[in-house]
């Protein structure tokens, strides 16, 4: 995999424990163009990568924005960005995008949650540029904590609306209403902490919205009822070679696939990135990712090494 090797070119205060980073070229050459949606994966100390949702509108070549909130109980992602300086340099991965925008939509409903605003920040500039309908509603503990609020309300106006828990209930989210105010071209994209996230979604399923016009993206993995059930040890073979790997109770396939010498790209090893996805060609995967929807769950033709385990004795997958 190529990487980007970019310079912080700035670094500023977006909200308490939300910094920005804009990341530049040394050489000032034009960085690979994104879509709206899109995040990079920045490779940081200790050998740790993490993916950044990029906050820019998509049109921008010179600089990519990343806003990161500093985790009190960081696994040493947030912590390592936060110690990033004006003129370090990092390595980053060219723009992926799990994240899309639908084509098909007459509508676009943008839901954030806290710092879960990066990647619709960018949805809802491009969405701006080329005058397609959409609405931002922005939802935070307070507004010293909201990244981003000045520049919100002077790009969006009246289609922006923000609302903050130190407000009172009586201000948040009217979240039933604004989805009975959708019609049925209309397609909504939610980011932010799991617990807003399956709120958001539980309203729109309840009030029948279908599952194709539903689209999230996580930046930390929900707690599932499985996550702490049924840690047997089960088997991984290898379609390409046949070789069978044993993968005990306490360690994932990827960190098994690994200390077989397999290479499998990594990145937030919490099943929310997609990066590791496999096909599963035999056998039932035990889901515990955030990542496949509940369509692609079914299928079980795929799924996630660095936190999904097992429903039978041996899957067989397409390396």
């Amino acid at each position: 995999m190529d990487l980007l090797e970019l310079r912080v070119a700035r670094r500023r205060q977006e909200a308490a424990d939300v910094c920005s980073l804009e990341l530049v070229a040394p050489d000032k050459r034009l960085l690979p163009a994104f879509t709206p949606g899109a995040h990079v994966d920045v490779h940081l100390r200790g050998g740790l990568v993490r993916s950044y949702s990029l906050c820019d509108a998509p049109g921008e070549h010179r600089r990519y924005r990343i806003a990161v909130l500093r985790e009190t109980a960081s696994r040493g992602g947030s912590a390592a960005v936060h110690a990033l300086r004006e003129g370090d340099v990092v390595a980053v991965g060219a723009p992926r995008n799990h994240f899309e925008l639908s084509p098909d939509a007459g509508h676009h409903l943008l839901l954030a949650g806290g710092i879960g605003i990066t990647p619709l920040l960018a949805m809802a500039h491009w969405l701006s540029r080329q005058r397609a309908s959409f609405a931002l509603h922005y939802s935070a503990r307070s507004q010293d904590r909201a990244a981003f609020v000045g520049e919100v309300r002077e790009s969006f106006g009246t289609r922006a609306h923000l609302y903050f828990d130190e407000d009172g209930p009586d201000r948040r989210l009217p979240l039933s209403d604004v989805l009975a105010r959708c019609d049925a071209t209309t397609h909504l994209y939610v980011c932010g902490p799991g617990a807003y996230i399956e709120w958001v979604l539980a309203t729109a399923r309840a009030a029948g919205w279908a599952e194709a016009r539903l689209h999230r993206e996580h930046f930390a993995a929900p707690v599932r009822p499985s996550d702490n059930t049924d840690a047997s040890a089960f088997e991984v073979q290898i379609a390409s070679s046949g070789l069978v790997i044993r993968v005990p109770p306490d360690r994932s396939v990827a960190d098994m696939l690994h200390a077989s010498g397999i290479d499998l790209p990594l990145s937030c090893e919490q099943g929310i990135c997609g990066t590791c996805v496999v096909r599963v060609l035999e056998g039932t995967p035990d889901h515990r990712d955030a990542f496949l929807t509940p369509a692609e769950w079914a299928a079980n033709d795929r799924f996630t090494p660095c936190c999904s385990r097992a429903r039978t004795p041996r899957l067989v997958l397409d390396l």
